[in-house]
């Protein structure tokens, strides 16, 4: 099969992923085959192939916004049949076991592994996934579309639980990409005003089009106070506007998996009992809650398609922030 392999990390402008071709893989008892169809790109498959993460797998096929067609099953396999269409995100397993999965926080397990770090994902033909960790799609989004609903979709319904946002509140975004679009769309649907800050005057233009009550640059002032912020921009200074921003209570929630240093923080942006937290990837529940969500409103995302063998193009362009909403690669069949 095809796939863009990544041999060592590089900055992307050096195009540091290579068209092979590679073995067929074969699944285990309780896994599933998928012929890819597509794939999304994401922020965190550029930090992948930049090396800004741990490689614990070397060489190692990116992508964890896998859409594709049950291929083949393991013997144990009972979820699905050959032909079902699954979508495969970022968390590929756990353990099980741990205090965290014990406790319903499976996102934070310590032997977590996730699909295009620990395991080959869907810059590929094939991709396997243990049955428990795929999802059937809801018939609303056809393939292109569903994609950056398993990780832009997934980790964004999570960082909008996670910074207590509630009908009728004012929730900020900051950076506005595939998540926060996708996010924007459902948070009105819930009844939130929402304000965009962002560097691009394009994405303030889709985000106005979209229904923001106000799009501006992080530094502007919006004219009131936010209950809530998400930050997707992975920028450290960005803190301090966010916070600066908040009303008292409020909770600023930080949904990158990286980001440049936080500058020494002055106690007053936190006084009056302000809240700063971190999300770390996403549960199974987070995906079945988000992905009947994303069906009701329903959410439309935006996608630029690129194919297959150009994946380093089309990082190199998320990384230039020119993609508007999400950037999808067509995996040829």
């Amino acid at each position: 099969m095809h796939a863009m392999v990544l041999e060592q990390p590089a900055p992307i402008e050096q195009a540091p992923l290579s068209l092979r071709d590679v073995p067929l893989p074969t699944p285990a008892e309780r896994q599933i085959r998928v012929a890819v169809t597509v794939c999304g790109i994401c922020h965190t498959d550029l930090h992948t192939v930049e090396g800004e993460l741990s490689l614990p797998k070397l060489p190692i096929i990116p992508g964890h916004q896998i859409v594709g067609v049950v291929e083949a099953r393991g013997g144990l396999v009972r979820k699905f049949r050959n032909g079902d269409r699954v979508g495969i995100p970022w968390l590929h397993r756990t353990d099980g076991i741990c205090q965290f999965c014990l406790s319903g926080q499976e996102n934070l397990c310590n032997g977590a592994e996730f699909t295009g770090l620990h395991a080959n994902g869907g810059y590929a033909g094939y991709t396997l996934i243990d049955e428990d960790f795929a999802y059937a799609l809801p018939r609303t989004f056809d393939d292109l579309h569903a994609a950056p609903l398993l990780c832009a979709g997934i980790i964004g319904y999570r960082s909008f639980r996670l910074s207590r946002a509630r009908p009728g509140d004012r929730l900020g975004l900051y950076g506005f990409g595939a998540s926060a679009h996708i996010v924007l769309q459902f948070a009105r649907h819930l009844g939130c005003e929402v304000y965009v800050y962002s560097r691009g005057q394009p994405h303030r233009d889709m985000a106005m089009r979209m229904g923001a009550v106000w799009a501006g640059d992080a530094a502007e002032d919006a004219g009131a106070k936010l209950d809530s912020a998400i930050l997707f921009a992975p920028a450290g200074p960005l803190v301090h506007l966010a916070l600066r921003a908040l009303r008292k209570g409020g909770t600023l929630a930080l949904a990158g998996i990286t980001m440049t240093p936080v500058p020494q923080l002055d106690y007053s942006l936190l006084y009056e009992e302000r809240v700063v937290r971190s999300v770390a990837n996403s549960t199974r529940q987070d995906a079945r809650e988000f992905l009947e969500l994303a069906a009701e409103v329903p959410i439309h995302t935006e996608v630029t398609e690129f194919a297959l063998e150009d994946a380093n193009v089309a990082l190199q362009q998320l990384k230039a922030g020119s993609i508007n909403g999400a950037g999808v690669l067509r995996v040829p069949r």
